[in-house]
Parts: structure tokens; sequence; C-alpha cells
């Protein structure tokens, strides 16, 4: 479980290594993974894992060409800036056999494009390990799960916010109190964006589906792995850069709020450029630091079979689609 420590916080008692305990293969051969995305933000959380785990990054796509970091991680690494080329080279590989094939394929592109590549990797033979959001809508999710049942590969979406110490000391303490305990959770998460915000992909609702998706859907998906399945949605407040709303899930009554606006930040942020606060029955929750491994944690997961799939996304999509459509 876990306590409250100094100044109202909680703490896990467990360790990370205790509460999520690595499933690694003894006898783990080395992978071969291609990337999307290469030049993304996320990417390079990636790229670490794929080479902390004992593989090998052979191919990567990104239209930009700012991609030096692959220096750090895959030196040797394929790269291409046109997916037609990137694609014939993942099909030669895969007709140069198994050693050679690509088994995963890596997906750090924008949102809306996370359905189409998912489709690329199962098409080549290959499993996908996709960013959130996975999708956009619920109807692409059983969509791509009649691919997984044609090819046999499966598409595992990285929801690393479940393997963090503290919300794993959280599930277990809601898990264990009595089941007619109900909870009051207050979600507030800032992080500011200047005016390139909205000028990319991702101030595109069509392109990013919108700021619940954008920056709140793995707080969403948290929030359901721990308190259950949700019981209602609705939205109190929306424009281009903030939105605020309510969720009643199983065991819990949430009120949250995100933002991309500075003048949101509370008092004392000045200098800072975001603020994330969860507060359970009024007491905060230590969520400060232990994002370290997370990445890898999940590669770890997904390599054994033990990752989170189609089935574990499709309620945190509905959600946001229906923030999206409110």
């Amino acid at each position: 479980m876990g306590y409250f420590g100094a100044h109202g916080r909680w703490k896990p008692k467990l360790t990370f290594r205790e509460m999520s305990e690595p499933l690694k293969d003894k006898d783990h051969k080395p992978k071969n993974f291609a990337l999307i995305g290469a030049a993304g933000y996320v990417a390079p959380r990636h790229m670490k894992a794929i080479r902390d785990t004992g593989n090998r990054l052979v191919a990567a796509l990104d239209p930009h060409d700012s991609v030096g970091i692959l220096d750090t991680y895959a030196p040797d690494c394929a790269f291409f800036t046109e997916f037609e080329r990137f694609d014939r080279h993942c099909e030669k590989l895969r007709r140069m056999g198994e050693e050679h094939r690509i088994h995963y394929v890596s997906i750090c592109s924008p949102n809306y494009l996370h359905d189409a590549h998912c489709r690329f990797a199962l098409r080549i033979g290959a499993d996908a390990i996709c960013e959130k959001p996975l999708v956009l809508n619920p109807w692409n999710v059983d969509a791509l799960a009649e691919l997984e049942k044609e090819t046999g590969n499966r598409v595992w979406n990285v929801l690393q916010l479940r393997l963090h110490p503290s919300v794993i000391a959280l599930k277990k303490m809601v898990d264990e109190s009595p089941p007619d305990k109900r909870f009051e959770v207050d979600l507030t998460y800032i992080t500011s964006r200047g005016k390139w915000y909205h000028q990319s992909w991702k101030g595109d609702v069509e392109k990013s589906g919108g700021i619940a998706t954008n920056i709140g859907i793995h707080f969403f998906d948290m929030l359901i792995w721990v308190f259950g399945k949700v019981v209602q949605v609705k939205i109190d407040s929306q424009d281009e850069s903030s939105v605020e709303g309510y969720i009643e899930l199983e065991r819990a009554s949430v009120q949250w709020f995100l933002s991309l606006k500075s003048s949101d930040l509370p008092e004392g942020f000045e200098k800072r450029t975001s603020h994330r606060s969860i507060l359970l029955d009024g007491e905060p929750i230590e969520f400060s630091s232990g994002f370290e491994d997370l990445h890898r944690e999940s590669y770890v997961r997904v390599l054994s079979g033990s990752g989170y799939g189609l089935d574990n996304s499709r309620s945190a999509i509905e959600v946001i689609q229906s923030v999206r459509n409110n």
C-alpha cells in the first residue's frame, strides 16, 4: 500500500522494483526494431528503451531530418525521410528472413497517423508499439483488432503511468479498500505552450484530437485503471487552450482541468512552465518523480507478451472521443 508522508503527500511503501519486477526472458535474442517519428519529442525514450532491453534499432522514418539523436542510440540505423523508401527497405528486410526482418515497429508519429502506422506494422509481420493515443476513435480500435486476427501480430500501447510507483500503490490501496468506498479526485494539469502549438498539427483537432487527447489521455487511462469503468462524462467548459470537466468512475468522482495557458499556472509558478496536481480526498498524491524508466519497463512487458493491448486502450479512447464531440 502506501502512506501520507510529510506535507500530506502520498508515498508508495514499495520500491519500483518490488512493485513492478521486470519480466525478462533469460533466453532473449535481440529483436529488430523500426521507428516511425524519429525526430519527435518522445522518440529518444523509445530509442533508449530499445537499446536498454538489448535490442536493435535498424530502420527509422521521419519527414524531418533533425535526427542526430540516432548517433547516441543506433548509429548504424538506416534512416529515411520518405515513407515509400522506408516501406521498401522494411519489405526487403522481411524477405531476407527471420534474422533480418523487423519484429517490432515503434510509433511516435502525430496522433492522426497512429492508426495507419499500426496497420503498416501488422502488414509487414511485426508487432506495433504505439504512443498514446493509440487511435482517435473507438471504431479504429475495432479495425485494428480485425487486422490482429488476420495477421497474428499484436498492437501494444505505451501506458506508462500504469507502471509509476505512486499509481501502483494507489491502485493497491483502492483495490484493498471496502467495495462501497468511493473517492473524490481532483486532477489539474497545466503545461504552458507558445503560439507555435496552435500552428502545428497539435493545434488541429482533426489531427491531434484536441487538448483532452493530446495532454490528457494518459491521465484518463490512469484514472480508469485505478478507479474502474466510466459511468458518465461531463464537460463544464472547453476552448482551444483549455478544457474542464467531470468524470464519474466506478469507484471515484473526478473533477479535472487541463490547460495550455501560462496564465492558469498557480502563483509562485512564474518561473516554471507546468503544474501537475492530483488530490485524493483532498490530500496530494506524490507524482513529481519516478518517470525515468517507465518506457523501458513498458518495453520489457511487451517483449515478454504481457504489455497493454487494444482492450486496455479502449476506455480512455472512448472518453476523449466523448470530450471532443461534446
